[in-house]
């Protein structure tokens, strides 16, 4: 029996793919991720695509637009801000025409506050994180675009589970003040562990328990924090957990988290399964966890989003992750490499 409204054995993506037809990605993940599919971000459709963009489109009362350094609050919307919308807009039409009568969990994937905060400008130029009440309206704005995302896809997919993935690669800059400033030639001083705790749990507290992620995939995630702040799942790029890592991935399994692990490259290059099912059951092993929880408590995922990668590649992938998924449960064997094509 799982904990979590994903069946054991499933696997993931992150979230944004190559190519620009939201039909057609919709139809590639919930074909080849059955148990664990998700909402695709198609970022090569332009600007209002990527993850900052769909944030953008999320904001509830705090319209942006596209300047010469990217996103930055402005006083009204504009056509950048409308096109991000269309952009969201179409996607959930794809995922309701291809997954309308789906009865298991679906993953929508929003960029977290920090992240927002550390990418997104003031109007006067500075980053929205070295303003703390910029932030708090931020996250209050955020919170509730994200609760009306949440309910939109509910009544897109009414059979469905929906699980919360909040993105934030920027929290450890966030954390530890390498967030540049404006000129390049400084940063904005770190924020206190507290106010980013606290701002993270005001966003997961929309989505229903056991259906929150926070992924990272930058190094240094601050995996006790995540958990702190209310995230049943804490995702990770396999190769950035370090050994002075494995106590805090120790502790968050053994209060009932799951582990989300990236374990194939993002972009184009060889990996076999049997290199990727030895990642993670060497670091399963090394935080002292039997083989019985192993299909329960770890999700596999490429390392990041497959954006940049080639389509051949994105099957191959998700392939491999589905079957690496299921062998945590039942094992096999097998030694297939995915990479690019010959």
């Amino acid at each position: 029996m799982s904990e979590f409204p994903w069946p054991p054995g499933a696997a993931t993506g992150i979230g944004s793919l190559p190519g620009t037809d939201p039909v057609e990605a919709a139809r590639l993940i919930f074909g080849e991720l059955p148990d664990l599919p998700h909402l695709p971000e198609l970022p090569q459709r332009g600007p209002g695509a990527d993850m900052i963009g769909r944030a953008a489109a999320l904001l509830v009362d705090l319209p942006a637009e596209i300047v010469p350094s990217g996103w930055r609050l402005t006083a009204r919307p504009g056509r950048e801000l409308r096109r991000a919308r269309d952009f969201l807009a179409w996607d959930l039409d794809a995922l309701e025409q291809v997954a309308a009568q789906h009865d298991g969990t679906i993953k929508v994937q929003v960029a977290g506050p920090w992240t927002i905060a550390a990418c997104v400008e003031l109007p006067s130029g500075h980053k929205l994180v070295s303003d703390p009440g910029a932030v708090r309206d931020l996250t209050a704005s955020l919170r509730e675009g994200v609760r009306g995302l949440l309910g939109d896809v509910r009544r897109r997919v009414p059979s469905a589970t929906v699980v919360l993935q909040v993105d934030e690669p920027s929290l450890p800059a966030v954390l530890s003040g390498r967030v540049p400033t404006p000129s390049g030639y400084g940063t904005v001083p770190s924020v206190e562990s507290a106010t980013v705790q606290q701002a993270l749990a005001d966003l997961l507290a929309v989505a229903d328990p056991e259906t929150r992620v926070v992924h990272c995939c930058a190094p240094g995630a601050p995996i006790g924090m995540l958990r702190a702040a209310g995230a049943d799942a804490v995702a990770l790029d396999a190769g950035f957990v370090t050994a002075t890592m494995t106590d805090a991935v120790g502790a968050a399994v053994d209060d009932g988290g799951s582990l989300w692990l990236g374990v194939v490259p993002a972009t184009d290059s060889p990996v076999g399964f049997s290199q990727a099912r030895g990642q993670i059951r060497h670091l399963w092993s090394t935080v002292g966890f039997g083989e019985d929880l192993l299909g329960r408590r770890v999700v596999p995922t490429p390392a990041c989003g497959l954006a940049a990668a080639t389509p051949e590649y994105v099957r191959r992938v998700l392939s491999l992750l589905r079957d690496l998924g299921r062998d945590l449960v039942d094992p096999v064997q097998d030694d297939r490499t995915v990479g690019p094509a010959r």
